[in-house]
């Protein structure tokens, strides 16, 4: 008999917590993001007047930021082709990004980049 992992209660309250955000700000288009009682501003960022909204989770400060669809990443081609994605980070590492209401995960640490010799 095969038994699901279970899942840690941790990385669900994160999991609603990031579908909330991305909802209330990219969905619903709210100026205010409300989450566990508590109101953040939605702003947007001065040069590509992206959504970009600062939140708490669990005294962690993170913060949810629609993807540039000018950059050249796989997200940036969904959002150019009108999905709604954002990104959502903690301490300039990314940890997730919702895209039309899907969340991947990113996995461990960034590694830094390998030059080969040739």
């Amino acid at each position: 008999m095969i038994t699901a992992m279970p899942v840690s209660p941790l990385l669900h309250e994160f999991d609603a917590a990031v579908l909330s955000v991305w909802k209330q700000s990219l969905i619903e288009e709210s100026h205010n993001v409300s989450l566990h009682g508590v109101t953040y501003p939605i702003r947007r960022t001065a040069k590509h007047k992206l959504v970009q909204v600062d939140f708490e989770l669990g005294g962690e400060p993170l913060r949810g930021l629609e993807q540039n669809p000018q950059t050249a990443s796989r997200w940036a081609q969904l959002a150019r082709k009108g999905g709604k994605v954002m990104r959502f980070l903690s301490a300039g590492e990314y940890l997730a990004v919702v895209s039309d209401g899907k969340i991947t995960h990113y996995g461990g640490a960034r590694k830094p980049n390998k030059q080969t010799a040739e």
